[in-house]
This record gives C-alpha cells, sequence and structure tokens, in this order.
C-alpha cells in the first residue's frame, strides 16, 4: 500500500520545475502507479527501468486509442489536441502492426544514417546562422532565439516544405509550444492550418512530380529528394498510402520531431550551465578537435534531463500485469520515461551528470518498434548545436536566477520557457 499522506503532489507547476524527486519517490513506494490526469483521464504511471523497457515494447500495449473506452467529456483527451478533427489520426504514434511496419518502413529512408549525415552541412548552416542573429548582442533567450527555430527550418527542408512557407510553419509550431500545457484551442487551431497547408502542399508535389522536368513525365523514382514527394511516389507506385496517411505522416514528424530537439538542445544547454565542471570539460575536448565525448555528452544528456517526459500513449487491449499490478483492457499506460531513467537499480549516480557515462541503454527517445525514427537527426542537430554555442560563446553563462526559470507544462515533453543567457560579444570578422 501507498502511504497518500507522504505521496507528493503530481502535475504542479512546482512539479514541472522538478519532477524527479516525485518520480523518486514513486519508483521505491508505487513504480506502477495509477492516477488522475489533469485531463481528468484516468491512467497508469510506469516509473522503473525494467517495468518502462518491458512496457515499452509489449504487443499487449497498442497505440490505436480506439482501445481506450473514453469516459464521457473525455473525447480526444488522450491525444494530440486537434489531430481527430482535422483527420490526422493514422501516423506512427496512433498505429500498431501491420499499418505501423508499412508506414515506418515507407519514411524510414529519410533518417538513414547516411542521409542524415548528408544533411550535416545544411544544420551547420542553420546553426551557424541562428547564432549569428545574437552573437554581436552579447545576450539571447537559447529558446525563442536558437533552440526553436533551428529544427523548424531543419525539418521543413527535410519534409520539402518550400522556403517561403517555412515561416509559417514556425508560427505555427510557436503556438503550439505557447499553449502546450494550456488551453488546447491553440494547439487545435494549428493543428488544422497545418493539416490544410499539407493537403494543399501534397496535391502540388504530385502534380509537379507528374508533369516531371520541362513539363515531361518523369520516371519512378525520379524527381525531388524530399520526404513529402518520396512518400507521394510511393502511393502512387504500389505502396497503397492514402492521402489521409501521407498528410498525417508529415505532420507527426514535424510536431513530434521539432519540440524534442527544442528540448533536447534548451534542457541539454540548461544542465551544461548549471554543472560547470562537466560543462568545462567537454569545452576543453571541443577545442582539441575531438569529438568522443561530444557524443556521450549528448547520450548523457538525453538520459539525465531529456526532452520527453512521458512516453506517448499506450492502451492495454487485453487485462495484463506490469510491475506486480493488474491493468485491465483498456487502461491508458504511460511510461515515464524521465523516472526510468533515473533508477537507481539501473543507472549508477543516477542523478549525477556524467558526460563520459558509456553504461547508458537510456530510454530518452523510447524502445521497441515504436523507437524514435527521427532520432538520428535530432542527435545530429544537438552535437551541432552545443559544440557550436561551446566554441563560438565560451563564456556563455545563465542570465537568469535558475530558481526563476520555469518550465512547461506539459504532459509529455519537458522543455523551458525561456533560457536568458550572457556572454562577451563576438566581434564580426572583417571581410
Amino acid at each position: 500500500m501507498t502511504d497518500r499522506a507522504a505521496m507528493p503532489e503530481l502535475f504542479t507547476w512546482e512539479f514541472a520545475t522538478d519532477p524527479y524527486p516525485a518520480y523518486a519517490w514513486l519508483r521505491e513506494h508505487s513504480p506502477v502507479h495509477r492516477t488522475t490526469l489533469p485531463s481528468g483521464v484516468e491512467a497508469w504511471l510506469v516509473t522503473r527501468y525494467a517495468d518502462a523497457r518491458e512496457a515499452l515494447a509489449d504487443p499487449r500495449l497498442s497505440k490505436n486509442p480506439l482501445h481506450h473506452a473514453e469516459p464521457p467529456g473525455a473525447r480526444g483527451k488522450t491525444g494530440i489536441p486537434g489531430e481527430r478533427s482535422a483527420d490526422l489520426m493514422t501516423h506512427l504514434l496512433n498505429i500498431d502492426p501491420p499499418d505501423h511496419t508499412r508506414l515506418r518502413r515507407l519514411v524510414s529512408t529519410a533518417f538513414t544514417p547516411r542521409r542524415v549525415a548528408r544533411f550535416g552541412p545544411r544544420v551547420q548552416q542553420l546553426t551557424d546562422r541562428f547564432v549569428d542573429g545574437f552573437a554581436a548582442r552579447g545576450q539571447a533567450d537559447l529558446i525563442h532565439e536558437f533552440a526553436f527555430p533551428l529544427p523548424i527550418y531543419a525539418i521543413c527542408d527535410l519534409l520539402g516544405v518550400p522556403a517561403e512557407d517555412q515561416d509559417d510553419f514556425r508560427d505555427w509550431a510557436g503556438m503550439m509550444i505557447r499553449h502546450g500545457g494550456g488551453p488546447r484551442g491553440g494547439v487545435a487551431r494549428s493543428v488544422k492550418r497545418m493539416r490544410a497547408y499539407l493537403t494543399e502542399l501534397i496535391h502540388r508535389k504530385r502534380a509537379e512530380l507528374a508533369a516531371g522536368p520541362a513539363g515531361s513525365a518523369a520516371p519512378a523514382g525520379d524527381g525531388p529528394d524530399d520526404l513529402i514527394s518520396g512518400l507521394i511516389r510511393a502511393s502512387d507506385h504500389g505502396e497503397h498510402l492514402t492521402e489521409n496517411e501521407a498528410a498525417a505522416m508529415a505532420f507527426i514528424l514535424l510536431f513530434a520531431g521539432f519540440e524534442t530537439t527544442v528540448n533536447l538542445i534548451g534542457n541539454g544547454m540548461h544542465t551544461l550551465l548549471t554543472h560547470p565542471g562537466p560543462r568545462a570539460d567537454l569545452q576543453d575536448s571541443l577545442a582539441r578537435g575531438e569529438t568522443g565525448l561530444l557524443e556521450t555528452a549528448v547520450e548523457e544528456l538525453l538520459r539525465h534531463d531529456g526532452p520527453v517526459e512521458l512516453a506517448t500513449w499506450r492502451y492495454a487491449t487485453t487485462p495484463l500485469t506490469i510491475g506486480g499490478r493488474p491493468i485491465a483492457a483498456g487502461d491508458p499506460v504511460l511510461v515515464v520515461l524521465a523516472a526510468a531513467d533515473r533508477d537507481p537499480a539501473r543507472f549508477r549516480a543516477p542523478d549525477t551528470v556524467d558526460l563520459t557515462r558509456s553504461d547508458n541503454p537510456h530510454l530518452g527517445y523510447g524502445h521497441g518498434i515504436h523507437y524514435c525514427l527521427g532520432a538520428p537527426l535530432a542527435r545530429l542537430e544537438a552535437r551541432t548545436a552545443l559544440a557550436t554555442l561551446l566554441t563560438r560563446l565560451p563564456d556563455l553563462r545563465l542570465a537568469a536566477d535558475p530558481a526563476d526559470l520555469r518550465w512547461r507544462g506539459g504532459l509529455i515533453m519537458r522543455g523551458l520557457r525561456t533560457l536568458p543567457v550572457a556572454f562577451t560579444p563576438e566581434v564580426p570578422q572583417a571581410g
């Protein structure tokens, strides 16, 4: 039995600022914990590493919301706001095999190590562009001026969103960030606008592919290398991808891809700025032209204060047991990645930031068949962003008391609202 008097309160603003003590309590006293979420939905929280890893790979836990019998008034409260009304439900976070297998195979070609590596120069170009925007000023908000725009424009490039339309995507994504823990209406409106735009873009690209170069018919496989064009070619050549599936795939890659990277860069820099020893070691390594510590540092930052606090929704398709607790069919299950990745039963000194940590099988990007498809790109962006900031602005420091920083109060993601920093202004290069 849990000691209710001693149990910390969940989902308050204080909890959002530092949820880790509460998660430590749950791991010890109620590792598989039934709770009422702020939305009113009742769900199970899985907090221990072994249980979490097992649950993430359990085929009895479906991603399909139809397995959850929603109570009256709770319609749509277990997914992304607006996705249901915008007819964007058929994406990788909401489906199971065999449809999941088919769609993931189609889109996985965009995230192969070779293709992501080819995208590296563009990520560096974008990174330098945003640092150039504030480097001579001596101060900046690293969330809104850097961590937020970088992944938005990178994902837009990958999807094939024309440059003249990318500012609209930035505005829509900004509304999602601003309203992530508040009223769902702002997010839903942005989702609907994205849906309308993606439908139009798919039609436009399909017409361009059909016309081919100089108005001639293009052979299958030729043409633009962007992801949306690739999805259209697949649907037009035997892969049976519907227009709704193509739009939903593009939407979820944008929605899931940008905020996770915003938080990875923002949380990662916050951790480095508040842990001067590890940060100095990383800067020394970068100054020597070494990259090994940067690689393990990104993994440690993912583990220690990762961008995804809770894995996305799962629903029991049959009665089952997790960590000794009986779960009824239809019950929502939320795996708490942030709690699992600080489980002392799996990680030595889990609350310590150790950038050299080699035994680090963290769950920051999930586990099993739903492991984050865009993780290679997010890691590339994080490595590029951290290395550029620490190299170009070596005396970067927080311009606020850490206790005064505010965290967004959403359920799935964990990230800062702002990250004000100060530094010696960079002197522009002549010429």
